[in-house]
């Protein structure tokens, strides 16, 4: 096959947390050159026209629906959700129905992603059983038959013992636990973080405190096994001084947020808007500020879009009993760039915490812009205006709560291992 030469493109490089123009040579499924210019004889030549070219995305948290929910999102759809939005690997979460806690189950979800999605698929399976939290699942096995990591997604596990005992297990495997900090007792039921707002339109909720409350649990169990562990969303300023002492006493801890999170505030739920509901729900302006500072710094490792795709019934019900989540493959980049133009994160630290570090963790060789890496990238016009319309996304379901916002920021061509899966050829 014929090389494919990228010109006059603005790299962007989070390695380095430099932005250049240039150009990328495509070979072999890999990015074999890098440089201001380069040699275009006897290669297919896209002339990028000064846009953004970047790794792709590597998005940690992605909820499918298969099996058992292939009607609000299948891996064909999803791949091409994750196409359309630069991601370029999609993690996939465990709370399917059945859940993926055995070998056979995780097999069978591999290969349907295999066959269906165009963008890479990487699994997860549960840590325990049914997530139920009484009887940790067969790590080993699981790890053996692709598992990149094992979480219990939003089921907090409440038995101590079982908890400490999966990541001693986890440990010893050098397997990466994920963990979703919510104190539960002080969760359950709530609709909305505790305040003025929320008393003022009758929400059920929840103090700020049962995140602080469940992450100082898993920083003293981290500290007793030793093992890895990555908190799948930090959302509150008071959790952020307890994550810090954590690194800074050399704990194998990372953190991520959500899109949501980082971009929309407890106001967004005006009158039960439901496809604002979130788990954990969406926090006070100063929280989301105090969030978007630690992403800058560091201590908030990862972006993600926590994609959690739900039907019209689930979300078309009272505010506390809708279902929580929302769709966001294909607007985790544009509502990114939100921070970019508000001058709050370069376009280098973006992409650190979309790329780069998802990858890191995952201990993946992409999310990188360096010869060698896998020539998975994103080509993006980052002024390009639009105003979204949800019916018009790939999802298979709809619910998005950034829909007729007015974006920024337009995807225009995606590669994974150097073949274009999205854009003009």
């Amino acid at each position: 096959m014929r090389d494919t030469i990228i010109t006059n493109a603005l790299l962007i490089d989070p390695e380095a947390g430099t932005t250049t123009l240039g150009a990328v040579r495509l070979h072999g499924g890999l990015l074999a050159e890098i440089a201001d210019s380069i040699d275009v004889s006897d290669a297919d030549v896209i002339d990028a026209g000064g846009l953004c070219l970047a790794p792709g995305i590597v998005d940690i948290g992605v909820k499918v629906g298969e099996p058992g929910e292939r009607h609000k999102e299948s891996f064909a759809s999803a791949g091409r959700a994750a196409a359309a939005g630069g991601v370029t690997t999609i993690v996939t979460r465990p709370d399917t129905d059945p859940v993926i806690d055995t070998p056979e189950i995780l097999e069978f979800v591999a290969k349907r992603a295999g066959s269906a999605a165009r963008v890479r698929v990487l699994p997860m399976a549960t840590l325990t059983k049914g997530r139920a939290g009484r009887e940790m699942t067969e790590i080993g096995f699981l790890q053996d038959a692709g598992a990149v990591a094992f979480t219990d997604g939003d089921h907090v596990a409440t038995n101590t013992r079982v908890y400490s005992r999966a990541l001693t297990y986890a440990k010893s495997l050098g397997a990466l636990v994920i963990s979703h900090v919510q104190e539960p007792g002080l969760s359950v039921g709530a609709a909305a973080t505790s305040s003025a707002f929320a008393s003022l339109r009758g929400l059920p909720s929840v103090s700020p405190m049962a995140e602080r409350m469940g992450l100082d649990r898993d920083i003293a169990l981290l500290e007793m096994t030793g093992a890895r562990l990555h908190i799948d969303q930090i959302t509150t300023a008071r959790a952020l001084p307890a994550l810090k002492r954590a690194k800074d006493n050399g704990l194998d801890i990372t953190a991520g947020i959500s899109i949501h999170h980082l971009t929309l505030n407890e106001m967004d739920v005006a009158d039960y808007r439901t496809f604002f509901k979130m788990t954990p729900p969406l926090r006070a302006e100063e929280d989301r500020l105090a969030a978007i500072e630690a992403v800058g710094s560091g201590l908030i490792d990862i972006i993600c879009s926590m994609h959690t795709p739900q039907d019209e019934e689930s979300k078309r019900l009272p505010f506390e009993v809708a279902a929580s989540g929302a769709v966001g493959l294909e607007t985790l980049l544009p509502a990114s760039l939100r921070l970019y133009h508000a001058g709050n994160l370069t376009l280098p630290q973006l992409f650190r915490a979309l790329a780069l570090n998802p990858a890191k963790r995952l201990g993946l060789e992409s999310g990188r812009l360096a010869v060698g890496a896998p020539a998975d990238l994103v080509l993006f016009d980052a002024d390009a205006p639009f105003i979204l319309d949800r019916f018009l996304l790939q999802s298979k379901s709809k619910n998005t709560p950034f829909d007729g916002a007015r974006l920024q920021g337009r995807v225009r061509g995606t590669w994974v291992a150097g073949t274009r899966i999205f854009g003009e050829n």
